[in-house]
């Protein structure tokens, strides 16, 4: 099973996770999640942002603490959907949006007043794997799991491809930057397919959205609401 796991120790002041595992803390008394977009939190949600963030907890993960000193409050929890979890005595934790150092760092000030020096170790077990969507013009529309590096020409191929009724020249990307707005993308895959230079073309990031227009479109704001960006995609493509 595939697990990543983080192990804070304050003694050091600094922790032990593996590569590309390391996120920043969580200041003040705040258990609230960090903003997408950057390895560090902090990153500008753009489109040319981050290319490999860190991966942060979402509804329905599952996952496992461990303490080395308090066995006994060892557990595997979901996250819910209200984006929590219920610790043992511990009570209620905001996580979603957390990277697990953060989740972990949260664990332990949350068990600060059961445990001398609380150190927690946490692995996720289980979650949703990484996806993209591409919908319009192509072969096959629908709901892919993002595997690798994948760029936006790569992704029309992996869907079946053009359609001869497709406008590449007016390929949209769209991609979250929180849970009420998306940031849309205009590339020129026809120019960028006729010139053979991908150099303009764009890296997948977990979620984003992809439609190919059969018409032109006129104007497209850079950021959309979620129900505004959805008149792009029909439902009935997956």
């Amino acid at each position: 099973m595939f697990a990543q796991g983080v192990k804070t120790d304050p003694s050091e002041g600094k922790d032990t996770s593996q590569p590309g595992l390391t996120g920043a803390g969580v200041g003040g008394n705040s258990l609230t999640a960090a903003k997408p977009g950057g390895a560090d939190g902090l990153g500008n949600p753009s489109l040319g942002g981050e290319r490999h963030p860190l991966y942060r907890l979402r509804t329905s993960d599952v996952v496992e603490i461990s303490f080395t000193v308090a066995p006994e409050f060892n557990q595997t929890l979901t996250v819910q959907p209200d984006g929590y979890v219920m610790l043992k005595d511990a009570g209620m934790v905001q996580v979603q949006g957390l990277d697990l150092r953060q989740f972990a760092e949260a664990v332990e000030k949350a068990y600060q007043g059961y445990l001398h020096d609380p150190q927690a170790a946490v692995l996720l077990k289980d979650f949703e794997r990484p996806y993209f969507v591409v919908g319009g013009e192509v072969g096959r529309p629908g709901k892919y799991e993002l595997r690798s590096d994948t760029t936006v020409a790569e992704a029309v191929e992996i869907a079946g491809g053009l359609t001869q009724q497709s406008k590449h020249s007016q390929v949209v990307l769209f991609r979250r930057v929180n849970d009420d707005l998306v940031e849309a993308r205009l590339l020129n895959l026809k120019r960028m397919l006729k010139q053979t230079s991908l150099k303009e073309d764009a890296h997948l990031q977990p979620g984003d959205l992809i439609f190919v227009p059969q018409n032109t479109i006129s104007k497209i704001a850079r950021f959309l609401t979620k129900p505004s960006a959805s008149m792009y995609m029909s439902p009935t493509q997956f």
